[in-house]
């Protein structure tokens, strides 16, 4: 989570969405639909999200397509905001080589749960900051699991 210390009377914001818990590394799945499993796995655990949140992430697709590819190997996976969601949360899953989901090649998805269509925001822009950011990029898309987790940890904003 995104958390808040007072810091000498400082608020620093701390990235800590991203840890050895929640980011995995694979070669490849046979298909868009196991990688997206496997990438819930975290949440699922953790009880963050039940299977009908991850069954709505699938039908989402199946119904609009991979509208949830947003660059080059990148998948931001989510559903609506609550339905099967119990707290805030995101996993990572990056593979090693490209998985189709519905015609787009994607390496890096990431499992976004949100209980409403606001209190995740403000973690979401400070996630997307560091993908947009191309040396954070190559970190992720290198998929070695301790330089990014490495990467998250030093992360303040």
């Amino acid at each position: 989570m995104v958390y808040f210390k007072n810091d000498g009377g400082q608020i620093i914001v701390t990235c800590s969405l991203f840890n050895e818990d929640n980011v995995q590394i694979i070669d490849s799945a046979m298909n868009w639909k196991i990688a997206l499993q496997k990438a819930s796995e975290p949440l699922l655990k953790a009880n963050i999200i039940t299977p009908k949140y991850v069954a709505s992430m699938i039908e989402s697709i199946k119904k609009n397509g991979p509208y949830m590819v947003l660059t080059d190997y990148f998948a931001l996976m989510h559903a609506r905001p609550g339905d099967g969601v119990n707290k805030m949360g995101m996993s990572l899953l990056v593979s090693r080589n490209p998985i189709d989901l519905e015609g787009k090649p994607v390496k890096i998805f990431l499992v976004m749960a949100a209980i409403d269509n606001t209190s995740h925001l403000q973690s979401l822009q400070k996630v997307i900051s560091i993908f947009m950011d191309t040396e954070s990029y190559k970190t992720i898309l290198s998929a070695n699991k301790s330089a990014i987790v490495s990467m998250f940890k030093k992360v303040k904003g």
